[in-house]
């Protein structure tokens, strides 16, 4: 049984579920659809399903939705997630290489369930990357916002921290090892891009057992907005103020910030932990 976890509140999502629902009449899958009227009822609703043993879960939505899911099981191991990309922010499933409409059910429908990294968070799952940083800035101030579009808000978030961000000074411990600095960013990767489309990482994979630790250290001021066009262009590998490296485990404390992302989404909390959880959950992926 396919379990299709809808967000109502997805960018097209109409058009989605009935392109779904079309190509579903066309095959003898059985599945059901489930739309939360809230984040809580959809989470106690999968929590549910994969604590009965339920496997075979399909999130609809973006990033956030994608999130929510992935924290709401009652355990990933076993678990043959799929997606169904519908939402402003795609970021896993560019990186997971999904496609988008019927050919993401055509995935599911005929491919094979591949094994997938996540990050065990503490409390928290993150299955792409998370961090601090100017993106928790960004992200800060665009929440703030009550007016615009999710695009138009996001833009004028961003210019703002550029004009505004003094940095975040933070302790780093991966694998044991403890180092201080102060970072632009700071992002524990199992995927490759975050942001709507920011290629943080183009050398992460999320299935080699490992978190790859990017800390981006705080340029002169006036450098900044040329560091983020380079990061924008996937150049953060090979950027001298970018320190990379892999490990299996990583706290990070920041000295002054209150929050840390998830997928994008905001957690309040000034330690951010990631341990690599490898060859439990499986996707539907390319």
């Amino acid at each position: 049984m396919l379990h299709f976890i809808v967000n109502p509140h997805a960018r097209n999502i109409a058009k989605v579920v009935g392109e779904l629902k079309a190509r579903l009449a066309e095959t003898d899958a059985a599945w059901e659809r489930f739309e939360g009227a809230s984040r809580e009822e959809m989470t106690a609703y999968v929590r549910k399903l994969t604590g009965e043993g339920e496997r075979r879960i399909v999130a609809v939505g973006g990033d956030g939705m994608l999130n929510d899911v992935v924290n709401a099981l009652s355990s990933p191991d076993g678990v043959e997630l799929g997606l169904i990309p519908a939402g402003t922010g795609n970021d896993f499933a560019e990186a997971a290489g999904i496609p988008f409409g019927a050919a993401a059910l055509d995935l599911i429908l005929n491919g094979e369930a591949k094994e997938t990294d996540y990050l065990d968070c503490g409390a928290f799952r993150s299955i792409n990357i998370a961090g601090l940083g100017i993106d928790v800035d960004v992200l800060e101030r665009c929440y703030r916002m009550k007016r615009g579009s999710d695009r138009g808000k996001y833009f004028r978030a961003l210019l703002s921290s550029l004009i505004h961000y003094r940095g975040q000074r933070v302790k780093v411990t991966a694998d044991g090892a403890e180092r201080e600095l102060t970072v632009l960013i700071a992002v524990a990767c199992n995927g490759t891009q975050f942001g709507g489309g920011i290629p943080i990482d183009p050398l992460a994979r999320m299935d080699d057992g490992k978190i790859d630790l990017l800390l981006v250290e705080l340029p002169k001021r006036w450098k900044i907005p040329f560091y983020l066009i380079k990061l924008m262009h996937g150049k953060a590998p090979s950027l001298p103020i970018v320190k990379r490296s892999l490990c299996e485990e990583v706290t990070i404390e920041q000295r002054d910030g209150e929050f840390v992302q998830l997928d994008g989404e905001l957690i309040r909390s000034k330690v951010l932990t990631a341990k690599i959880v490898h060859g439990k959950l499986k996707v539907y992926r390319n």
